[in-house]
């Protein structure tokens, strides 16, 4: 069995289990239309515009959020940031080539706080799927959700990372309905997949909101199928719009996550974390946990989960669907510390500015620290490189910085491709 250590962040998916094994399930740690695609097959709630043909940048992040503790077990890192690759060392990582696509996340109303969790849940489990691995190793299950009436299916790239050469993938509908699907894309730094299905009709595709638009306090509601349970919804709040977190099979993804406190276990992942509209804003990812379990597996829910933000997802997303892979932000700089260090009250200093690179290009320098990125404090370093990765390559992002000691400056850089 998986020991978890104090503090870790893993993913909240049902792992593969040994057929006939009576253990409990350990968890795995391990410009334009879309192509083809227009703004029908990504429907907007009624009184919402479509997407538009031309996405304008992301927006920054106004309120300054503090990242509370050190959650993941230390390791040297010298990366380049958001190329490619994560902190720290990994057995694996996935090639992700540059790709043209310029995506959006669909247009959504404000938040709708005086609303119902009974609403939002009967709005989203038509589009709710349930996932089964079964692997030569074992089996496992996760959740999904429907991205347009082709059969795209959205979800975590750890739920069905372990699906290779005789591997089936069964996806259960909500009229329990069953249809096999394959893998289209994975996209293992932002630990996300898009999985399809054919021949499937009357299908429900979700709607996304923007989670910058998510207020702390909000309720939430999760869906997908913990432990197993398909179609299980729960409730919470939004405990933090923009959580800097790392996870994925190999902890190579890193993100602003949507941090709640709606209860989230194994089986959650990738299935949809929504407002009270039952518009998405996040894909469940991962739980915080502070200690095992009596048999030395995973503890479950502590109210502290983390889900994937919709304008990653649904950027990363149209990647996969029109190309099979998706692209990364890189600010061009490299970094050296500790994934594990405590937020500093000044900022990520810069061991190295790569020649050529968006940050050299726009005046920045080796041991200039960076304090924000669009105004979300960056404390740590997962915290430079989510917030980096955030926002799609030839975004220009307004990066303040201390240099020298002196007084903050502010610059603007336009990210890279990695």
């Amino acid at each position: 069995m998986n020991t978890e250590q104090p503090g870790t962040y893993t993913p909240d998916f049902r792992g593969p289990q040994a057929p006939g094994s009576n253990e409990e399930p350990t968890v795995v740690l391990p410009n334009g239309p879309y192509a083809s695609y227009s703004a029908a097959d990504f429907p907007a709630p009624a009184g919402v515009p479509p997407l538009s043909p031309t996405p304008a940048p992301a927006t920054g992040f106004q309120r300054p959020k503090r990242r509370v503790g050190a959650f993941i077990g230390g390791a040297a890192l010298a990366a380049i940031l958001g190329a490619g690759a994560g902190i720290g060392s990994y057995a694996y990582l996935v090639d992700h080539n540059p790709s043209s696509v310029s995506v959006t996340s669909a247009a959504a109303p404000s938040p709708t706080l005086d609303g119902t969790v009974s609403a939002a849940a009967a709005k989203i489990e038509p589009s709710l799927v349930t996932i089964a691995v079964q692997a030569s190793n074992g089996s496992g299950i996760g959740s999904g959700m429907v991205l347009d009436k082709d059969g795209h299916i959205l979800t975590n790239n750890h739920v069905v990372a372990g699906a290779g050469n005789g591997s089936t993938i069964t996806v259960t509908f909500h009229d329990g309905t069953t249809a096999a699907a394959k893998v289209i894309g994975p996209s293992e730094l932002n630990d996300l997949a898009v999985i399809k299905v054919d021949g499937v009709k009357n299908l429900n595709p979700v709607t996304f909101a923007n989670s910058t638009d998510l207020q702390v306090g909000q309720t939430v509601v999760a869906a997908g199928a913990p432990l197993g349970l398909s179609e299980s919804v729960t409730s919470g709040i939004v405990s933090n719009t923009a959580r800097p977190v790392r996870s994925g099979t190999n902890n190579d993804a890193v993100y602003l996550a949507v941090q709640t406190d709606a209860a989230i276990n194994p089986g959650n992942s990738g299935g949809p974390l929504v407002n009270l509209n039952g518009d998405v804003v996040g894909v469940n990812s991962a739980i915080a946990g502070t200690s095992s379990g009596p048999d030395g597996g995973q503890s479950g829910n502590i109210g502290i989960g983390f889900a994937i933000p919709s304008e990653v997802a649904t950027r990363v997303a149209s990647e996969l669907i029109t190309t099979g892979k998706t692209s990364n932000a890189q600010l061009g700089v490299r970094l050296t510390g500790s994934d594990s260090e405590l937020p500093t009250s000044t900022g990520v200093p810069l061991g190295e500015v790569v020649s050529g690179g968006p940050a050299e290009k726009a005046g920045l320098r080796a041991g200039d620290v960076v304090t924000q990125v669009n105004g979300f404090h960056t404390t740590t370093t997962d915290g430079l490189i989510a917030a980096t990765r955030f926002y799609a390559p030839g975004t220009s992002v307004t990066v303040t910085y201390i240099r020298d000691g002196g007084a903050p400056q502010t610059v603007d850089v336009t990210l890279g491709t990695a």
